[in-house]
């Protein structure tokens, strides 16, 4: 089987059966781009109403290229990995300086602006400007590795090189609509964990892995490292209406966002007690409430929290809170990012402030 024989089927299918995108009603490069880095790693559902949301607010390249921080990580708010977005700004003060204004057209130009690698170089190029580029994720690679029944490890260098050479060579001139049709059989059909819908594949007839029944073969990966475990436990230190709030420093996991203080490990409310005392605190009514747990790519949270509503606002609390800002419910909503790591806590409060 030649790969190009997948070309005619593809395109009709998708032409048929795309699904409806603000990005793809309009395929500028800003929208295009937005949407790409915003689609790393999270699910079109999800990401729709963000992306909406955030073009409206910052509808133009230059508009993104002056936002204040607090501004970005709050539109970001929920879709997690917050450096895409803090890339997203460098790469637009990038195009802002460097091309005044003009997105770059070129591979070798586009890699060079922050957090664009090669898949989405590739996405840009052939969605964007219908140039011969291939955006190969991991939906790409299932979908080769069982249209040709290739057992190479997709998590390999050498396989994506391989496969994006191959794509490349056997592409047609609608680039734009085979990229897409590509991650649309990715997304709908020839879906991951062994449960792909091959009776409604456009491109069955080619498939090696479905002529001889070993879908659930491919594609193959190496196993992931075993995520670490990290106990916390949140304290939502409550006075009046307010709630404290500390800015996370500026390296690290979850850099430059708010989140509840939180410290490290598991404690008995007695335990708890000790610790408040020293840092000044009295909060006599102090109590456990629910736990939860967030997992990150490497490593998951297990959080234990408690309530801390404080009788005054303590003597302590600017010696060894330093950084804290005391915020309303709505400013929780509306102004300061909250990782999403901290969910179930937001859900305490919005149930506690009604």
């Amino acid at each position: 089987m030649k790969l190009k024989e997948i070309n005619q089927p593809l395109l009709e299918w998708f032409y048929q059966n795309q699904r409806n995108m603000p990005w793809r009603d309009h395929p500028s490069f800003y929208y295009v781009w937005v949407s790409e880095i915003m689609l790393q790693q999270t699910r079109v559902d999800t990401v729709i109403p963000y992306f909406e949301r955030f073009v409206e607010q910052l509808p133009t390249i230059e508009s993104l290229a002056q936002a204040d921080e607090d501004v970005l990580l709050k539109l970001w708010e929920g879709l997690g990995y917050y450096n895409r977005v803090r890339n997203l700004q460098i790469a637009a003060k990038q195009i802002m300086e460097e091309y005044q204004g003009t997105p770059p057209s070129s591979y070798d130009d586009l890699i060079k602006l922050k957090g664009i690698g090669e898949y989405t170089a590739g996405a840009i190029l052939s969605i964007v400007y219908n140039q011969k580029k291939a955006a190969v994720d991991g939906n790409v690679l299932r979908v080769l590795s069982r249209v040709l029944g290739d057992s190479s490890d997709i998590t390999s260098l050498t396989t994506k090189k391989r496969m994006k050479e191959l794509i490349e060579q056997n592409m047609p001139d609608d680039a734009r609509g085979f990229t897409q049709s590509l991650m649309e059989l990715g997304a709908l059909i020839c879906i991951p964990n062994g449960k792909p819908k091959c009776e409604s594949c456009p491109i069955r007839s080619f498939c090696k892995a479905y002529q001889t029944n070993t879908i659930s073969q491919f594609p193959v990966k190496k196993a992931s490292k075993k995520r670490s475990i990290e106990k916390r436990t949140v304290l939502l230190i409550l006075y009046q209406d307010k709630i404290l709030l500390e800015k996370r420093t500026n390296s690290g996991l979850l850099k430059g966002l708010y989140e509840y203080p939180s410290i490290e490990g598991h404690f008995t409310k007695n335990e708890m007690k000790y610790y408040l005392d020293e840092l000044g605190l009295y909060a006599p009514e102090m109590k456990k409430i629910v736990s939860a747990k967030h997992i990150f790519s490497h490593k998951e949270w297990h959080l234990q929290g408690y309530v801390v509503p404080l009788i005054d606002t303590a003597l302590g609390i600017n010696k060894h809170l330093k950084e804290g800002i005391w915020a309303s419910i709505e400013e929780i909503h509306q102004v300061y990012s909250i990782p999403k790591a901290y969910q179930t806590y937001t859900n305490w409060l919005d149930e506690y402030f009604q």
